[in-house]
């Protein structure tokens, strides 16, 4: 049976700022990535969200970006590798504690925004990041964006690896999300979302607006939580996936 992950990008609340539908959310996906405190979030609001996963039986994983909660860590910012390795670790390591006091555990990660779309194509950025998820726990899940650096990069760190494709985002020929300058950059019909996802899962390829077919062995679909449209078309997906038979899963009980 085929199996598949549906995760979302989600603790990305701050203070008296509530962004997303984290509760209705979080009865749809498997895993949950929890915003570290850099990009959004911070220590109340991932307590909250880790809490939340727990209750409804979702994975934790860390969503570490750029220290950047003015641009929501979508700002690229050039940094020293290991300087940039050593903040993954540390973000981690926050959210770690935090769910060890919930009596939970993180189990993944995937970077955020910019740092995320730096790692797809800079294989030393996306090697820092490998490192930085090691260096917390070797056993962490690296969830990386398919056809990019980050495979490769988690792969030769000795990390088990999720490749990623995205049920809100279009694609370039070059593999990578379609720039948010683009009109058509972002899904917001569930119906085309769900077209996406699952041609994405029988054909296992990224295919891009113009057709064109990127090989990939990809397991876990993401939804941005900050996006109006997040709960209808990752609950349109979930529904789809389930009627054609296909297991959706934890990404700790994807095999590897």
């Amino acid at each position: 049976m085929t199996q598949v992950n549906l995760n979302a990008d989600m603790g990305e609340s701050f203070g008296k700022y509530s962004i997303g539908n984290d509760e209705e959310l979080m009865k749809i996906i498997q895993s949950a990535n929890i915003a570290c405190g850099f990009h959004a979030g911070d220590p109340t609001v991932m307590t909250r969200t880790v809490r939340l996963a727990t209750e409804n039986g979702v994975s934790i994983g860390a969503h570490p970006g750029f220290n950047d909660l003015w641009g929501f860590g979508r700002r690229q910012i050039r940094m020293n590798a290991r300087d940039l390795e050593y903040m993954i670790t540390y973000q981690i390591g926050a959210l770690q504690a935090i769910a060890h006091g919930a009596s939970a555990k993180v189990t993944h990660v995937k970077p955020h925004g910019a740092l995320n779309n730096m790692a797809h194509v800079d294989l030393e950025v996306a090697t820092a990041i490998a490192r930085g998820i090691r260096a917390a726990d070797p056993e962490l899940i690296f969830v990386a964006n398919a056809c990019s650096e980050m495979v490769t990069a988690g792969h030769a760190a000795g990390l088990r690896v999720a490749e990623e494709a995205y049920v809100d985002r279009t694609y370039s020929d070059t593999g990578l999300m379609t720039s948010r300058t683009e009109e058509d950059a972002i899904i917001k019909d569930a119906e085309v979302a769900v077209r996406q996802v699952l041609s994405f899962v029988e054909e296992q390829a990224v295919i891009t607006r113009s057709g064109k077919r990127l090989a990939a062995r990809i397991q876990t679909f993401c939804t941005h939580g900050d996006e109006p449209t997040a709960v209808v078309l990752a609950s349109k997906v979930h529904e789809q996936l389930k009627q054609r038979g296909i297991q959706l899963v934890p990404l700790t009980d994807l095999k590897f």
